[in-house]
């Protein structure tokens, strides 16, 4: 692959949005190699964890309008949308194992938006998140639309997809829109021992919380209380469940097997 570093090691898959000359921002090759390495790893039983962060010094600064604006290049906003973004968000929601974006630069337009589709993300405190469509005349896509709203309410997101703040990693920590904000140069340490920690813990139980929280997406509390019995069900049915009740009366510390 030229544009993604892909490495699996530990039980943990590390995806590396490699395109830094242009601040890993996306063409179709990218596009279409991210989907692959994401079936590859929701396909492998040995992955317990997802870990995706960008090359250099962004995580992803969206489309590469070079590409959009080259005719030979431009593979048109139908294909865009429904060949990369679309399936892009889709396999990182249908993908049962958990997905850390580690967001070490600038995040923008899609980029920014594909990281918040995933399930925890950390930032470096330098980091910025900007929803940029509305600058050339677009609306959020890659699921922002969806995400964005339900992340921080609907008149902030509003705002910020209108006006096309800056919003800085603390202040997206402070309205809900990640999970953390981390220094700078304590970042890769944290990482570190976020992925390590997800990859430790009982993975099907997380695939299982992932599945409620997509499906809670659309549902009546109702209906929700149905997929809260119907999957708590099956992840008592675990092994890591077995171990973690074990563990829990013999005081001591699970060893979950992701089984």
């Amino acid at each position: 692959m030229e544009n993604i570093i892909f490495k699996k090691e530990g039980g943990i898959a590390r995806i590396t949005l490699n395109r830094p000359k242009a601040f890993n921002s996306f063409n179709r090759q990218m596009a279409l190699e991210l989907q692959e390495v994401l079936d590859d790893c929701n396909a492998d039983d040995s992955i317990r964890a997802i870990m995706i962060s960008g090359e250099g010094k962004a995580f992803c600064a969206g489309q590469d309008l070079g590409e959009v604006t080259n005719p030979e290049l431009n593979p048109g906003f139908e294909k865009i949308l429904d060949e990369h973004y679309g399936p892009i968000i889709k396999k990182l929601r249908s993908t049962m194992k958990p997905i850390l974006a580690a967001v070490n630069g600038v995040a923008a337009g899609a980029g920014a938006n594909i990281a918040l589709a995933c399930d925890v993300v950390v930032a470096k405190e330098s980091v910025s998140f900007i929803q940029a469509f509305s600058a050339i005349g677009l609306i959020p896509d890659s699921g922002g639309t969806f995400y964005l709203p339900r992340l921080i309410g609907f008149q902030k997101a509003s705002a910020i997809a209108m006006l096309a703040d800056k919003i800085s990693a603390h202040e997206a920590e402070a309205m809900g829109m990640i999970y953390k904000t981390v220094a700078d140069v304590e970042f890769d340490e944290e990482v570190e021992k976020l992925i390590n920690k997800l990859a430790s813990l009982p993975t099907k139980g997380l695939a299982l919380t992932k599945q409620a929280f997509n499906e809670s997406m659309t549902n009546s509390l109702e209906q929700q209380l149905d997929v809260e019995s119907k999957l708590q069900i099956l992840a008592s049915k675990t092994e890591d469940y077995s171990e973690g009740v074990n563990a829990f009366m013999e005081k001591r510390r699970p060893e979950f097997k992701g089984k």
